[in-house]
């Protein structure tokens, strides 16, 4: 039987920084914790942002830190059958749906919607007729959830999904919490430029890998809700999730790449050692 395990997972879309060293040492330190496994995954599925060099970058960086992890590393790149099949499983139990409007389409219709530009997006599936119309005549589209096939598939059970959360955020909260994937609405699993999304695919990888701590930042709390209600309609096991604090900079901002947030591979050129900013970091 395999045991517990805790996961780091970045994407390679640019250099780890500060806040990627906080969220791996904090997986790694809970694996220690619970006696299990560390395990590296590269959720590379987006092939337009992620690039060989990067990836070469994280396992520098880690190993730089004084990680180690299990071998091999999953790279979702590798494993397009994997989330197809679930995809497939979804597609025969009639949850997902063929969704071709475009990104303004669905924005006019937010902005429209009873509660305001705010509200999540919950469409209507196309009827038989409108759908091999546009198929024929080769439309994109994207694979959604239907929040309302699922609500009617999970009957009772879908006002009774709840995860355990440990130590989320600055404030530590600790407890069961009631999932509510209703205000995500009708979220993209799969579309042609990407072959499948974010949610679909990580809880896919956290089955196949036998995660039972999700480690990661307090920005992807939200995620866990629409992620509870795809284990419960693939029948996958729901671990246990923590969600830290956010690190921040002088001015307040958390860390990002895309504010090109000083990087690992940085500091350490600037004499840094690594035993130095793992204390920074608040691990001696």
């Amino acid at each position: 039987m395999i045991g517990p395990a805790s996961r780091f997972a970045p994407s390679p879309s640019g250099r780890l920084h500060r806040g990627h060293a906080f969220s791996a040492l904090t997986a790694a330190r809970t694996a220690q914790e619970i006696g299990g496994r560390f395990v590296l995954r590269i959720e590379d599925i987006d092939v337009k942002r992620c690039r060989p060099e990067f990836e070469a970058g994280i396992y520098e960086d880690l190993a730089w830190l004084g990680l180690a992890w299990e071998q091999p590393v999953r790279r979702q790149s590798e494993h397009p059958g994997d989330y197809a099949q679930a995809l497939a499983r979804l597609r025969e139990r009639g949850l997902i749906y063929r969704c071709f409007k475009t990104r303004r389409e669905i924005l006019d219709d937010i902005a429209r919607a009873p509660h305001g530009p705010q509200a999540a997006y919950v469409g209507v599936p196309p009827s038989p007729d409108e759908e091999a119309r546009r198929l024929t005549a080769g439309e994109a589209f994207a694979w959604r959830l239907s929040l309302a096939a699922a609500r009617e598939a999970l009957g009772p059970g879908f006002a009774q999904l709840e995860f355990t959360e440990i130590g989320r955020g600055p404030a530590g909260e600790t407890g069961v919490q009631r999932a509510r994937p209703e205000l995500a609405g009708d979220v993209i699993l799969a579309r042609k430029d990407l072959g499948v999304a974010y949610h679909l695919a990580v809880v896919v990888d956290d089955a196949l890998q036998a995660i039972s701590h999700v480690v990661r930042g307090e920005d992807l709390f939200e995620a866990t809700h629409v992620q509870r209600l795809l284990q419960a309609l693939l029948d996958l096991p729901t671990p246990v999730y923590r969600h830290h604090r956010l690190l921040v900079g002088p001015d307040g901002k958390r860390f990002a790449k895309r504010d090109k947030a000083e990087t690992l591979a940085e500091i350490r050129r600037r004499g840094v050692s690594a035993e130095a900013l793992r204390a920074e970091l608040g691990f001696v």
